[in-house]
């Protein structure tokens, strides 16, 4: 590029658009072709370390860092822009001081950002919550932010500096499996063990509720879906039944599906509901 810049005379205003263009595709071919050989390369070595969320961010940077290069060779190569380069450059300390300053977040997003992707608390395609608020599969992690998708289908954009310091819940990280609780309200002098009887057989129907039990345990006649009662009161009694299930993704809508086809057997073989009903079925 400093080469083809002698060959132009560059304070021209034609030659010196023409010359951006040409670096523009320049650089734009160039991070291009380092993604696919640096990509392919990782994925031939076949290594564990390398994981999506690794690629993700290598191509990131890869492209801030080629674009920089292009910056500096558009400012060096122009007269004009040399020239005042040049002279901002002789108060090289005070640019410094200000640049760092100015920089300091965008800096800290950037370190942030290469820890998250070193000790990988999280990965893109992981599903994680930082609150109630802040939940849903992690799309994306650059050198600014982390992008996260929620159930509503739109993006949470999270600075890394902001993320890094959180307490994130992740569901996905080493095992997807998770046991669900389920709880279930009925009066006060309902008969316990139909209610259980119940809840164990709707919830083994459904298809993505999993028998966790070890072999040991299935000898030994551990219950698949363990109900217990978890309190009482003055008008209720509380049962929580526990359910393994494959995807955490998946429990919402399987808590919705069990609270329907549960209380629907208990209309029809009559076990007693709480008088009161102001904390049936809680979540």
């Amino acid at each position: 590029m400093f080469s083809l810049a002698t060959d132009f005379d560059l304070t021209a205003s034609k030659n010196i658009a023409i010359f951006l263009l040409i670096v523009f595709i320049s650089s734009f071919i160039l991070t291009k072709l380092l993604r696919f050989i640096i990509v392919r390369n990782l994925k031939k070595s076949k290594r564990e370390d390398y994981s999506t969320t690794s690629i993700q961010f290598l191509k990131n940077s890869l492209k801030f860092l080629v674009s920089i290069l292009a910056l500096l060779v558009i400012v060096f190569s122009i007269p004009a822009l040399r020239s005042k380069a040049t002279f901002i450059f002789s108060g090289a300390g005070i640019l410094a001081a200000i640049i760092g300053f100015a920089a300091q977040a965008a800096i800290s997003n950037l370190v942030a950002g290469a820890f998250i992707v070193i000790f990988k608390p999280f990965r893109v395609g992981d599903y994680i919550k930082l609150d109630d608020l802040r939940t849903g599969i992690v799309e994306d992690i650059n050198l600014r932010h982390t992008i996260i998708n929620n159930f509503e289908n739109k993006r949470l954009i999270i600075p890394n500096s902001v993320i890094s310091t959180e307490s994130v819940l992740n569901h996905t990280i080493e095992d997807s499996h998770i046991l669900s609780f389920n709880n279930f309200y009925i009066g006060l002098y309902a008969d316990i063990d139909l209610a259980r009887k119940i809840i164990q057989e709707e919830a083994i129907k459904n298809s993505k509720v999993i028998d966790n039990r070890t072999p040991e345990e299935v000898i030994e006649g551990k219950e698949q879906i363990e109900v217990r009662v978890i309190s009482t009161h003055n008008s209720s009694v509380l049962l929580r039944a526990y359910a393994w299930l494959v995807n955490p993704l998946d429990e919402f809508k399987i808590k919705c599906e069990l609270r329907e086809s549960v209380h629907k057997r208990f209309v029809l073989e009559g076990v007693e509901f709480p008088k009161t009903m102001a904390k049936i079925y809680k979540a």
